[in-house]
């Protein structure tokens, strides 16, 4: 975020006006009542240099209150709705108080799109309930695309080869399990829906600058790249094997009951193309569940910039900050809000990313022939492609990532269950009372103008803010991503998180999935939310068992 005030700060330098940061209590409120999506939320009697949000805020739109234009990704109000519409949301999106009963609306976490079908192992794979008849054979055929196996080149399948040459899987489903969640390798069994990312920090003036800009997340490694790529096509050798080792940790909750968390390490064995860089660090990552994706991508910026309070002026322990990316084609800023670290700002740049750095394919968003292979690993880059001149410029032309796109956009979230339980009601008192929800965002509201009706103005509950958060040293994987730090986390949605064991057969928790159980990911908690932890910890077990029935409801 101080790389993002700073770059603000030169390009109004470099357009010959000062961007003031600070000004008079007085213009400061003449200034947020333009922005009725913070102004109006703020309750009555707070101190408005409190509220969190407003400062960043005033910064992002300060330049374009003088005069400049601001970029779409980071607009601070919502030109999409009228003030009928904003006084419908505020108040539609405001925590409740009322734990008695489910709140209006609340079964269908996804909006209209929510899948009320039965619940079983396909639960994360429904299309949104909400999607015409035509776009529901789109969805089918972005299906085919997400679970194609493909091939290497040269090949008589020529719409499928340009596998690789290195690559984790042959197929997007292969990772993404069921449209679930991953989990870590189990003794031999391989690293399918886990992943170790390599990456180091800026080791020079151009780097930095090129970071502050917002030009790179960061960099790779030398000789092995983005990410450590296990399988090869034949004739070249796989990267190398991720090793994870645990170590048992006993951690005493206040009423005496004990429990074990597994403590990770990693290494790289076998590696097939010299050592790693000294300065590259490892981040293992999950394969994160797919669904409501295209709902999270209709949250208008706005409302995820409001919750910011990157210095904590609330004090309240909670400094949620944005991850500021560059738009991949417009090269314009704005909000990232996928992937672990929010590193991503739309659903087709994620598919991008993941062709070329998990399968090996080029799009038309990231060209990359040969995925992932570095100028060291020469005889990678002397293996043939998968280009079709007859199919365009690239393996996975743009109707392949148009229909990948779309299905991904349009994965239903399920209806929630035994809502109305008193334990799962118990449970969200629970959550609301031990500060769960300062990061756990319940609900919003899409925007209207959204390019598709199946995602507009849509109440959603997806338990997360969007932003990141410092998750302390237990949880730091050292790795810094954009304004990511290597202990900051973006908050995970909640939804669909009580039938990870129904889909994927397992409950592997956090980016590593060094969590067996719900309880023990919250355990894990750190940092910014130690103190929820804490309560967590410090509560019967009546309280805890509740919590986690109202988590495994949603």
């Amino acid at each position: 975020m101080r790389r993002l005030l700073e770059f603000l700060r030169r390009s109004r330098r470099a357009a010959g006006s000062p961007l003031l940061l600070k000004r008079p209590a007085g213009l400061a409120r003449r200034r947020c009542a333009i922005l009725t999506s913070c102004f109006d939320a703020i309750p009555d009697g707070k101190p408005f240099h409190t509220f969190p949000g407003i400062a960043l805020v005033l910064a992002l739109t300060s330049s374009a209150i003088a005069g400049d234009l601001q970029p779409a990704g980071l607009a601070t109000t919502r030109s999409d709705l009228n003030a009928g519409d904003q006084a419908r949301v505020i108040a539609v999106t405001r925590p409740t108080t009322d734990f008695s009963k489910p709140e209006p609306f609340e079964l269908m976490q996804g909006g209209a799109g929510t899948s009320e079908k039965d619940v079983d192992r396909d639960a994360f794979s429904q299309s949104s309930a909400n999607i015409t008849f035509e776009e529901e054979g789109t969805f089918k055929l972005g299906n085919a695309l997400f679970r194609k196996n493909w091939v290497s080149s040269p090949s008589s399948t020529q719409a499928s080869d340009g596998l690789g040459p290195l690559f984790n899987e042959r197929a997007c489903q292969n990772c993404h399990l069921r449209d679930g969640r991953g989990r870590p390798p189990q003794g031999d069994t391989g690293t399918t829906s886990m992943f170790l990312r390599l990456a180091r920090d800026a080791s020079s003036a151009e780097e930095k600058s090129a970071l502050a800009d917002h030009q790179l997340l960061n960099f790779p490694d030398p000789v092995y790249g983005t990410q450590l790529q296990e399988l090869a096509v034949p004739g070249l050798h796989g990267e190398g094997r991720m090793r994870v080792a645990y170590q048992e940790r006993k951690v005493k909750l206040t009423d005496g009951t004990v429990v074990s968390l597994r403590k990770p390490s990693y290494s790289v064995a076998d590696l097939a193309y010299g050592p790693l860089d000294p300065h590259t660090t490892l981040s293992p990552r999950l394969t994160p569940p797919m669904i409501g994706l295209g709902l999270i991508e209709q949250i208008a910026p706005a409302d995820i910039l409001v919750r910011a309070d990157p210095d904590d002026l609330d004090g309240d322990g909670i400094s949620g900050k944005p991850n500021i990316v560059r738009d991949g084609l417009s090269g314009e800023l704005t909000l990232g809000r996928f992937g672990w670290k929010a590193q991503t700002a739309s659903i087709r740049q994620q598919a991008a990313d993941a062709f070329a750095g998990d399968i090996g394919i080029s799009t038309p968003e990231e060209p990359k022939h040969w995925g992932d292979c570095t100028a060291a690993q020469a005889k990678c880059l002397a293996m043939p492609n998968g280009v079709q001149a007859r199919l365009g410029q690239v393996e996975a032309p743009p109707p392949v990532m148009d229909l990948v796109t779309f299905y991904s956009q349009n994965l239903a979230v399920p209806a929630r269950r035994d809502l109305a339980a008193l334990d799962v009601l118990r449970g969200k008192k629970v959550f609301y009372e031990i500060g769960c929800v300062a990061c756990h965002t319940p609900k919003f509201v899409t925007r209207r103008d959204a390019p598709s009706k199946a995602q507009a103005f849509q109440l959603i509950w997806p338990y997360s803010d969007f932003l990141l958060h410092d998750m302390g040293p237990d949880l730091a994987d050292g790795q810094a991503v954009g304004d990511a730090t290597g202990s900051e986390w973006r908050t995970p949605p909640l939804w669909g998180i009580g039938l990870t064991e129904t889909v994927n057969g397992n409950s592997f928790f956090l980016h590593d999935g060094r969590a067996r159980s719900l309880t023990e990911a919250i355990l894990w908690h750190g940092g910014e939310a130690q103190k929820a932890r804490d309560r967590f910890a410090a509560a019967n077990a009546a309280e805890r068992d509740a919590l986690v029935k109202f988590l495994e409801s949603l």
